[in-house]
């Protein structure tokens, strides 16, 4: 499935990853874009600028994504590909406030549940569709110091596991976007954390990424996974580091003492 001729939902899209993926579908020829965030002034620039539709709304409330899916519906057909990509950034351990839990659990983890309830039972009449989620790095790491970001997006990794084994031999592709430091405005107010020890990416860069896993494996009839994004970010970013590398840069930040990991391997 390449995005071109396709109907693209993105969340989240009125900066960073969303607002790049979302221009980055439009410029690959998709159907339609339909671009949802909270920040409407914003959001109807972007959806002007592709050519696309706006609807803002809150991703969080059950009822804000079936209008945002029935929008879609309206104006372009039905949904193939929906990108569910908002997320906010809530710091504290367990004593954050049961508001910041809430709202976290919200937008990070039901609203990926709302799109399914509406959209699995259409793709699987198709025979097709795709479902892909921003989890972010913090979804497979610890997150020290945002205990609501990080444990909410490990929910959402798990959730789109449990999709992907559903209804993965229905037609239905389900994939995880985890990337770590992107510069976004949410990166930009945490300022330095653990996240960026290895570098910064840019958002063109991920939305690039995103589209070259997606046809390297729809290409085979697959779903991405992690090869995928691999060769495609060293086929975009040649001089970034791979995730693998990634991954082992910070744990050695983490072993050098200058960080305290949340779990440390038990010596064989």
């Amino acid at each position: 499935m390449k995005v071109k001729g396709k109907v693209c939902v993105v969340t989240g899209a009125a900066g960073g990853i969303g607002e790049a993926v979302a221009r980055r579908f439009a410029r690959e020829g998709a159907k339609g874009v339909v671009v949802a965030d909270m920040d409407a002034a914003r959001l109807e620039k972007v959806a002007k600028e592709i050519g696309g539709l706006a609807v803002a709304g809150d991703i969080g409330k059950e009822s804000e994504v079936k209008k945002l899916i029935a929008e879609a519906e309206k104006k372009y057909g039905p949904v193939d590909i929906f990108f569910s990509n908002a997320g906010i950034g809530r710091g504290g351990h367990e004593d954050a406030t049961d508001k910041d839990w809430a709202d976290s659990w919200a937008v990070h983890v039901m609203a990926h549940v709302y799109a399914a309830r509406d959209l699995v039972p259409k793709m699987l009449k198709r025979g097709e569709g795709y479902l892909l989620n921003t989890a972010s790095a913090a979804g497979l790491l610890a997150s020290m110091g945002s205990a609501p970001y990080g444990v909410t997006k490990h929910a959402g990794v798990a959730l789109a596991e449990h999709l992907s084994i559903q209804y993965g031999d229905k037609g239905i592709r389900v994939s995880v976007l985890c990337p770590q430091a992107v510069d976004t405005n949410m990166l930009r107010m945490a300022g330095a954390t653990a996240a960026s020890v290895d570098g910064v990416i840019n958002t063109d860069a991920v939305a690039q990424t995103v589209i070259e896993a997606m046809h390297l494996a729809f290409a085979e009839d697959r779903e991405p996974c992690e090869a995928d994004l691999i060769a495609a970010a060293t086929q975009v970013v040649p001089l970034s580091r791979t995730a693998r590398e990634q991954l082992e840069s910070l744990r050695q930040w983490a072993s050098s003492g200058r960080a305290r990991p949340a779990s440390r391997p038990v010596p064989d």
